[in-house]
């Protein structure tokens, strides 16, 4: 695999372009770009440039709106719904995180809803921007159907990523993104498109058998991780980011979709909560005497930790090749 290298700006600036080349308006592209360039700042390859070609897919098949203009409401001071106007989520997170903390910080818990909306990046920027505001946050979407419940051989459920994140007002927060399969399927395109196996569990060929090939599983399913633990999770993340929402499940997004490469139209929860009112102001004492005992273990490290590492380093990023030859967009 050849590589080139890229600094963070040119990053941003070719996501910038590609989308609006390919119909994005300025609002749209720039809120994507910056997650684009965030995720490969941090280290998380599988959804930095490597989305650029589904984001321009469903751009160029007129599934995503380009101009999408989302508009927050606010049902009660603590649910608040935003309709993304079957953009991308990123202007609709813009639009609606401030919102969110305020209604959290103001009564101990506020939800937020999105709908009509597509989600294509990685969940820690959410999680991340409330607990920097001193709450504590979980949210999860849906997606397509890419993996099977435990005990089957269809795909029923998405990939079902969930994230959490816990504030710390003298460090970083302690912020943990995952799918609830065994493996993302980011991760596994790339290791097909690399040539690597992945590891044992991870999925099944199309004939319902156990392989390690990712390009057998990426033609079949993958396998929820933890057995029915994690499939009884990716199966609550349904329910939570789908009807709990006003939005479909991942069998029923399918339906509707296209079929371009994109990301599918779907709905997103997320939770704020105040552990200050919450817990009466106890919160902070028990919370780090317990975080510092996990991180001080043998073999232990606190999740984020080496995304908050890798952001430190504002030099290049190693970029494949012949990625940057598909998005097809000089600096």
């Amino acid at each position: 695999m050849t590589t080139t290298q890229l600094s963070l700006e040119e990053i941003y600036l070719i996501a910038l372009k590609a989308l609006k080349a390919a119909g994005a308006d300025e609002h749209n592209a720039s809120a994507v770009a910056d997650i684009v360039m965030k995720a490969e700042r941090d280290g998380s390859h599988s959804h930095g440039l490597f989305r650029m070609p589904g984001y321009v897919a469903s751009l160029q098949s007129g599934k995503v709106n380009g101009q999408a203009n989302p508009e927050l409401h606010v049902r009660t001071p603590v649910v608040l719904h935003c309709d993304g106007d079957l953009g991308y989520a990123p202007l609709a997170h813009q639009r609606s995180l401030g919102k969110l903390a305020k209604a959290a910080t103001s009564n101990g818990v506020a939800t937020l809803s999105i709908t009509r909306t597509h989600h294509f990046a990685a969940l820690w920027p959410e999680t991340e921007a409330l607990a920097e505001q001193g709450l504590v946050a979980i949210t999860c979407v849906s997606y397509l159907p890419n993996v099977a419940p435990f005990g089957s051989h269809e795909k029923l459920f998405g990939t079902n990523p969930i994230a959490f994140a816990w504030p710390r007002p003298n460090d970083s927060p302690v912020v943990f993104d995952m799918a609830t399969a065994a493996m993302a399927m980011g991760d596994v395109q790339i290791a097909a498109r690399d040539g690597k196996t992945v590891p044992e569990g991870t999925g099944l060929n199309a004939d319902g058998n156990e392989t390690t090939d990712a390009a057998e599983i990426i033609k079949g399913m993958l396998l929820p991780f933890g057995g029915y633990k994690g499939s009884h999770i990716a199966m609550m993340i349904e329910l939570l980011a789908g009807p709990l929402v006003g939005e479909t499940t991942s069998f029923r997004s399918q339906k509707r979709d296209s079929g371009d490469g994109g990301p599918p139209r779907g709905g997103q929860f997320i939770l704020a909560i105040n552990p200050e009112l919450l817990s009466a102001g106890n919160w902070h004492d028990e919370g780090e005497a317990f975080l510092d005992r996990l991180s001080g273990l043998d073999g232990t490290r606190l999740p984020g930790k080496r995304r908050y590492q890798n952001r430190l380093n504002l030099g290049p990023r190693e970029i494949n090749t012949e990625l940057l030859k598909k998005i097809g967009v000089a600096v």
